[in-house]
């Protein structure tokens, strides 16, 4: 398929802005890059739990920020419920 400049930069800007948002909120949301377990088992499950987090937060609604979601979500036991009711049965 042949592509142009202009579309293939649009693919790559398209990626990296997927990328960058990613790292981004879980850097500042759940302070990914803070965290001293980062290898191993352990860091493999704690990455994915956050990524799992992220996007029940996302399914939660559109009001704050995703740092004001999760800690809403550590204070309000009626908002975690909402959170939690977001996973989807299997």
């Amino acid at each position: 398929m042949p592509l142009t400049a202009a579309q293939i930069s649009g693919f790559i800007r398209s990626h990296w802005d997927v990328e960058n948002g990613l790292h981004w909120v879980l850097d500042v949301a759940f302070r990914e890059d803070e965290s001293r377990t980062r290898s191993g088992p352990a860091g493999e499950s704690l990455s994915m739990i956050r990524r799992v987090a992220l996007c029940l937060l996302k399914r939660a609604g559109k009001k704050g920020g995703m740092e004001t979601r999760r800690l809403r979500a550590g204070w309000d036991q009626e908002f975690l419920l909402q959170v939690l009711q977001g996973i989807p049965a299997i």
